[in-house]
């Protein structure tokens, strides 16, 4: 069972209140509770309660600066530093400090449901996986005869959910409130989906997949589908995308969609299908649930923020945006006095042509200084970055960093092209720091 520390269920209306809470002037960053208190500890949260929330790169949500504080989750092999959005279903996301890892251990993994959680499977290998639709040969094979047939791979990739950064739009948007934590970048095994489409045969007229697992519908309605959704077949058919079973060296885990799952790297988490069932292959674009209007979808050319849209006007969330954090120091780290250097560390990913630089900045985007990147080992691996940052006396610091990909996009200082459900929003990330 999920246990949630100062438990209050939030429906999703309640939480784009909560995220389009207004503040009330540069003093809330001195005053707030967090920041008394980080003479007793370090890495506290600094409230930002200046900076209205939908403008917040990666600052404290509206309600911690409120004092409410974040709710906590409580679930066997979690992290408990996982900061839960919603219970029903289960939705935390990752603290960027808690992503410090190179690969992100399991236990710190993001968490998103859609539905609810199936019945564990008693015998993995047993379970059963149809191919169907646009194939020549549909098949029907167990995990076991997927490991036995076809060659096993391991990447490290990023899965990130579509909604990731949705906290920072202004006005509020619908769903869970995701700052920058709805992300992490795990070591994935399992097998090409283009290996298993490839042993069904595709038709010509074989055009898109969409794909079904087996977590209940919230209703308890066995019609309906918890999510459903699907991807043009190119994407099915890269080497990247995966059929896994494997998660950081071990077997899947339930909760991360186990025994078998996809993961459609690069593309929002909603098409990394937990609990895999079912891939259908299609002539025409998928329409499961998840599917169309304006679900998982973005305006193809701006519209006002807070209006009604029908998404007639939209167009899928295909390459998530770029983004980068600061994973250490923490948010609200205080420094011995006369520090003068801070030790920077962080992680940049999205974006369908990859990383190209990374800059943070200590005086508000006046001076911006280029950090040192390693080399990811995929297209869909993060980029690690570190920097010395000089400081130039003691006092309070914000830093921001931002990234910028190979088409010469840089994330924005604000989030951009607001849309009812709150997909795409990439702002720059800031932490506070306090010397002395």
């Amino acid at each position: 069972m999920v246990r949630i520390e100062r438990s209050t269920t939030r429906g999703h209306l309640e939480q784009a209140e909560q995220a389009g809470a207004s503040a009330t002037g540069r003093r809330d960053l001195l005053r707030g509770s967090a920041l008394s208190a980080l003479g007793a500890a370090l890495a506290m949260a600094v409230p930002m309660g200046a900076i209205p929330e939908g403008r917040r790169g990666g600052a404290v949500p509206a309600a911690q600066a409120q004092g409410k504080g974040p709710q906590m989750l409580d679930y066997p092999d979690k992290h408990k530093g996982l900061v839960v959005l919603g219970d029903k279903p289960l939705v935390a996301e990752t603290p960027e400090h808690l992503l410090d890892d190179d690969t992100t251990p399991t236990e710190k993994f993001f968490v998103r449901n859609n539905g609810g959680l199936p019945d564990e499977a008693a015998n993995a290998d047993a379970w059963k996986i149809t191919i169907q639709g646009e194939v020549n040969t549909p098949l029907s094979l167990t995990l076991g005869e997927l490991k036995q047939r076809f060659q096993a791979q391991t990447h490290r990739m990023v899965m990130e959910c579509g909604g990731n950064g949705r906290a920072f739009f202004a006005p509020g948007a619908r769903g869970n409130q995701w700052t920058n934590g709805g992300v992490g970048c795990a070591e994935w095994t399992g097998m090409k989906l283009a290996d298993l489409l490839a042993a069904a045969g595709l038709k010509d007229t074989a055009k898109f997949t969409g794909s079904w697992g087996t977590d209940p519908h919230l209703s308890g309605d066995p019609e309906k589908r918890a999510m459903s959704r699907g991807n043009p077949l190119a994407k099915s058919m890269d080497p990247h995308t995966m059929i896994v079973w494997g998660m950081n060296g071990k077997p899947l885990t339930h909760l991360h969609g186990g025994p078998v799952r996809l993961i459609v790297p690069g593309w929002p988490g909603s098409l990394s299908t937990k609990w895999l069932s079912t891939v259908l292959v299609r002539s025409t674009p998928h329409d499961g649930a998840g599917m169309g209007g304006t679900s998982y979808r973005v305006p193809v050319t701006p519209i006002v923020p807070g209006s009604n849209d029908d998404g007639k006007s939209f167009r899928d969330l295909e390459a998530m945006p770029i983004r980068s954090i600061v994973t250490a120091p923490s948010n609200g780290t205080r420094l011995a006095k006369g520090t003068r250097t801070v030790a920077l560390r962080g992680a940049a990913w999205g974006s369908a042509t990859g990383v190209a630089r990374v800059d943070v900045s200590a005086d508000a985007g006046q001076t911006w200084q280029a950090v040192a990147m390693a080399a990811p080992r995929n297209p869909f691996d993060w980029t690690r970055w570190t920097h010395t940052l000089n400081l130039p006396s003691d006092g309070y610091f914000e830093i921001w960093v931002r990234a910028t990909d190979r088409s010469g996009a840089a994330q924005p200082l604000v989030a951009t092209n607001w849309n009812p459900q709150g997909y795409g929003a990439n702002p720059i990330n800031r932490i506070a720091v306090l010397v002395g």
